[in-house]
């Protein structure tokens, strides 16, 4: 902790994870923070609210994590929210019709730990699962750099057949990176399925108990205890940087902070920075970035349609589906027929298709699947629902884009860079958000001259046989 009771000042623009990641580090470090956030909540593109025209607190897409993602869960125990995830070993796969098949781990050691419910797949046939197993093991034990080359290249290079591609490559990769596979890069999809294979925990999937900005209030708990503000409505509109500080504006007031972190969207961070020659490279690499759409679709049913928590829906527009009256159930609850009801969120990621379409058709659209996948649902009866477009919902991991992703730190020697967009070593995810949120804090402290812990957390070991190839 500094001991200069003159506690350096530290501006974060923007609430949601990158930037709350980085204002609880350095709050940690004795840093006096103030948060601007132009929403009234906190969380960014991970946050809930009270849907005016339903009445319902719902989130404005369903976020998930796996166990994989090491830092995203030291900052669900740092903030204290940890017993608020619900974690999962098992993951369904539903066809139209209703059949189910369900992946699990078996006593196999990593990386053959699924293997034996994947071979039992009913939707798959024997030569699918043989060019998919073929290519699992090239995309998890050898190196798959980016070479300008989408992965849906990849797999016609390696022969997957189309339903391996519909039916397996699909649903895993476009929820996972929220993009079609002809615009993923090959070394983003192989870095998805070496995460998920390296151990038996990997693949734990985490779901919030509570709504995302209940989560993530405890954020801004944990940095106003530690002396620092949260101010909402309250956008970033200019930075001005200075040799001894920083000047922002906000509300066409001008204050002074030591350093800066701007833990914004690309779009924004494009729309904020200053005209001058320091700010030109920058600006160059945020031209390159494009965005991928999310849709969540929301349904209030006047019974229950399913006993699953969660699904994957394959064959349809709708990908998944979050039975939210089951998962948002407290511990002590005794179940699922506490509630006569089943509110579900069917998400639709890559949603390019959608976003043009009008809310009635596209719960047109949703109804339709449902009751093609849960024959309970015939029977019900729609009660209310809404839709929820985050059309700036990720950046879109094209080939190439690697090379356009900034680094935390920038011209200007005390302002610092946050955002799942940044260069972190991962994808736009919540756990890529964390990380540039501990890496900016990383470099602002060395520029401070603080001596401060690591704050980003080290992978997940390998185990099985994995670790022969880590």
């Amino acid at each position: 902790m500094i001991q200069n009771p003159q506690q350096p000042t530290v501006a974060i623009a923007g609430g949601g994870l990158a930037g709350l990641a980085a204002a609880c580090a350095l709050a940690d470090c004795g840093f006096r923070i103030t948060l601007f956030e132009r929403r009234p909540y906190l969380g960014g593109r991970a946050s809930s609210y009270e849907h005016p025209g339903t009445g319902e607190v719902i989130d404005n897409c369903q976020h998930v994590l796996f166990r994989v993602c090491t830092n995203l869960v030291e900052f669900y125990q740092r903030i204290g929210v940890e017993d608020k995830i619900r974690w999962y070993d098992e993951m369904t796969f539903i066809e139209p019709g209703g059949r189910a098949s369900v992946m699990h781990a078996s006593p196999l050691p990593a990386p053959l730990h699924t293997a034996p419910s994947f071979l039992r797949f009913p939707f798959l046939n024997a030569n699918d699962k043989l060019v998919i197993s073929r290519a699992i093991s090239a995309l998890t034990l050898t190196a798959q750099p980016d070479t300008g080359r989408s992965f849906l290249d990849w797999c016609r290079q390696h022969r997957q057949t189309n339903n391996a591609i519909e039916r397996f490559w699909k649903p895993i990769l476009v929820s996972a990176l929220s993009e079609d596979l002809d615009l993923i890069s090959i070394s983003y999809a192989a870095q998805v399925v070496r995460e998920s294979m390296k151990s038996p925990e990997a693949r734990h999937m985490g779901v919030p108990s509570i709504p995302l900005t209940d989560l993530y209030n405890r954020a801004g708990d944990y940095i106003r205890a530690r002396g620092g503000e949260i101010r909402f409505r309250a956008p970033l509109e200019s930075f001005s940087p200075e040799p001894s500080d920083v000047t922002v504006r906000v509300a066409d007031i001008d204050e002074h902070f030591d350093y800066l972190v701007l833990a914004l969207p690309f779009d924004t961070i494009a729309r904020v920075l200053p005209e001058t020659s320091e700010a030109a490279p920058l600006r160059e690499k945020l031209t390159h970035f494009e965005s991928s759409p999310i849709t969540g679709i929301h349904l209030w049913f006047d019974r229950q349609i399913t006993d699953l928590d969660h699904a994957v829906l394959l064959d349809r527009t709708i990908q998944w589906i979050f039975h939210k009256s089951r998962l948002l159930l407290t511990r002590g609850a005794k179940g699922p027929s506490d509630s006569s009801g089943s509110y579900i969120e069917l998400v639709v990621s890559a949603s390019k298709n959608l976003i043009d379409k009008s809310k009635t058709e596209i719960v047109e659209l949703a109804l339709k699947e449902v009751r093609e996948f849960f024959p309970a649902a015939r029977d019900a009866s729609l009660l209310k629902s809404t839709v929820i477009k985050e059309v700036h919902a990720t950046y879109s991991p094209r080939p190439g884009i690697d090379a356009y992703r900034p680094q935390q730190s920038t011209a200007w020697p005390r302002i610092f860079l946050a955002g799942d967009w940044t260069a972190t070593g991962w994808p736009a995810t919540m756990e890529g958000a964390v990380r540039s949120g501990y890496l900016a804090a990383e470099a602002l402290t060395r520029t401070a001259g603080v001596k401060s812990p690591r704050f980003i957390s080290p992978d997940m070991p390998a185990s099985g046989l994995m670790r022969l190839f880590n």
